[in-house]
């Protein structure tokens, strides 16, 4: 379903500032996967998004989605098949228009109708949406997304990422910039959401714990390169402090004061 190629990355070539962010990355998902991505700071989980995503050309390799060589199409064109959610709760969502007016939006992916051509039937349906959020957002529909608090507007940002059925869901530590009690909130509402799509997902998290018992599937990358992948009974007895033994051992590195370790 997607699949990448000896992906290489190297920003600032031939300066002092010369950083290999993605080494020969090889990854495949099948469709409905749910995969949580760690690892250090720098370690090249944003830049794999930002490939996959279209934010820039990669040196070498290949990205395939549903079949199809993506790796030298422009970030507007992937944007129709890939969702995808930022740490920061202000990007996503247009601040300045009303909930109704970004999910309608969005659904003009799907619905390939003009914003302006939103009927009552499709506001009805916006509204059915946002009940099953239980936030209260059914009943504010008018109301601009500026408004909100973090944790609405993510989860506006995640209805607005899946409505149109993507074919891959990137999330990129959507939860991080939340408190523990609307994290945990809006993590029930992305995996609820996935699943009823059977979305295929690739999440980045610094929360181990939480990279262990959601999806299906824990990716680790360190300098730009996949170090390790567990799925299966692997992944189902893996620990947090087990987890920490593999990164030093397979990474030859010790983690110090890194937030990886911090939300261990």
């Amino acid at each position: 379903m997607f699949a990448c190629n000896h992906l290489k990355k190297t920003f600032y070539p031939g300066t002092p500032n010369e950083k290999q962010a993605l080494n020969d990355v090889n990854l495949e998902l099948a469709e409905g996967e749910f995969v949580t991505i760690i690892g250090s700071n720098g370690a090249g989980k944003s830049t794999l998004f930002n490939a996959i995503a279209g934010s820039f050309w990669v040196d070498a390799g290949s990205i395939y989605l549903d079949g199809k060589n993506i790796t030298s199409w422009k970030d507007y064109k992937r944007a129709y098949d890939i969702g995808r959610v930022f740490q920061d709760t202000l990007k996503g969502t247009a601040p300045n228009l009303t909930i109704e007016e970004n999910l309608a939006l969005a659904y003009t992916r799907k619905a390939k109708k003009s914003l302006f051509a939103v009927s009552r039937d499709d506001r009805d349906y916006f509204r059915t949406l946002l009940e099953r959020l239980h936030l209260g957002l059914e009943d504010r529909l008018k109301a601009k997304v500026g408004q909100l608090s973090g944790g609405q507007r993510q989860a506006v940002s995640l209805l607005m990422c899946t409505i149109a059925e993507p074919k891959l869901l990137l999330l990129d530590e959507h939860t991080a910039a939340l408190d523990p009690a609307t994290a945990e909130k809006v993590l029930a509402i992305t995996i609820e959401l996935v699943k009823a799509g059977n979305i295929t997902t690739m999440m980045i998290t610094h929360d181990m714990q939480a990279a262990l018992a959601i999806g299906n599937r824990t990716i680790m990358m360190d300098d730009g390169k996949i170090i390790l992948d567990l799925a299966g009974e692997e992944r189902e007895e893996m620990t947090v402090d087990r987890l920490l033994t593999c990164y030093t051992e397979v990474s030859k590195k010790k983690l110090a004061n890194d937030r990886m370790l911090l939300r261990g």
